[in-house]
């Protein structure tokens, strides 16, 4: 069958947008002063790498007066994307995906599989979250955010999940089956935009998990927490975020007052700081430093006892 016109045209159009390197990258003057201030903000925020996009667009907003608006988003979008492909800004700085991945734990042989265990012992990190009386993770709406706040909660081995289907009753039955397989009291340390369809969300989740736990845990002492750490209305107001009204479509919005706020319009050394703040405050910091201590001696045993690389004995 012949190809139509429409379709032979829709694909010259597509085969015209950048694939791969761009190797002549040359952007226009205005696009050059707008990457020197994208540059300016990865420099600034490198500990916290990779950014999201909308994070870079609020700090150029914050420091750098442009306008808050979705075109202006949009062409921060475009013009990050090609200057990565053009190389001009590195593409571990920017986290864009939102792709799941199943692995395979397979080996190529034998030695693989050895080199692959020995790895495991030199890596290895003692679970401090065993010895403590509760059970923390902590969620957050933006799935670009998870490498910065998993950063802060590595050194405690406290998880961090992505709560973009936080409202799915396959995903708040799951919590409640891990918080009962625990069988500990549960903190549920929660980031997410402040509006009103995200506060609902929240306050939704958290009444329906803990009704499951109430259901089927093993004991009376386990029990389920959500506490919201980010964002607030008190945060919007002491760190000056830019805000915008509530979706008049939103049915919810006739109860909101003030104005809604995206979690990325904050700083990124200010969320981490925070949530470190939130999750140190749970936590029982002489058990933490033993678990630390034993983890030295933990690893010097493990490595005593694995196998030496083929060739070494």
């Amino acid at each position: 069958m012949t190809p139509s016109h429409k379709n032979t045209a829709s694909r010259k159009s597509v085969s015209t947008r950048p694939r791969g390197y761009i190797d002549d990258y040359n952007p226009q003057e205005k696009t050059k002063r707008l990457l020197c201030d994208v540059q300016a903000v990865l420099e600034e925020y490198e500990a916290y790498w990779p950014l999201t996009c909308r994070q870079v667009y609020y700090r150029l907003i914050g420091a750098y007066g442009y306008p808050k608006t979705e075109e202006f988003y949009e062409r921060v979008c475009n013009h990050m994307s090609n200057a990565r492909r053009g190389r001009v800004i590195p593409f571990s700085a920017i986290r864009d995906d939102g792709v799941s991945t199943f692995g395979l734990d397979h080996f190529d042989d034998e030695e693989h599989f050895l080199r692959h265990v020995r790895e495991l012992g030199e890596g290895y990190k003692r679970n401090k979250l065993a010895g403590q009386e509760l059970h923390i993770e902590v969620w957050c709406e933006a799935a670009g955010m998870m490498p910065q706040l998993f950063s802060v909660a590595e050194p405690y081995s406290i998880n961090v999940y992505s709560s973009g289907g936080f409202d799915s009753l396959t995903a708040k039955k799951r919590l409640a089956d891990r918080i009962c397989a625990i069988g500990k009291r549960t903190i549920i340390l929660h980031l997410g935009d402040y509006d009103p369809s995200g506060q609902s969300i929240f306050d939704s989740v958290a009444a329906d998990v803990a009704a499951f736990v109430e259901r089927d845990r093993p004991w009376a002492t386990v029990s389920v927490e959500f506490i919201r750490v980010a964002l607030t209305a008190d945060q919007v107001r002491k760190h000056n975020l830019p805000t915008a009204p509530a979706k008049a479509t939103d049915s919810r919005s006739k109860s909101w007052e003030g104005g809604t706020c995206q979690l990325e319009a904050l700083a990124p050394d200010v969320i981490a700081s925070i949530l470190a703040e939130a999750i140190v405050a749970h936590i029982d910091i002489i058990r933490l430093l033993n678990d630390r201590a034993l983890e030295s001696i933990d690893k010097r045993k493990i490595a005593g006892a694995l196998p030496a690389p083929r060739g070494d004995a």
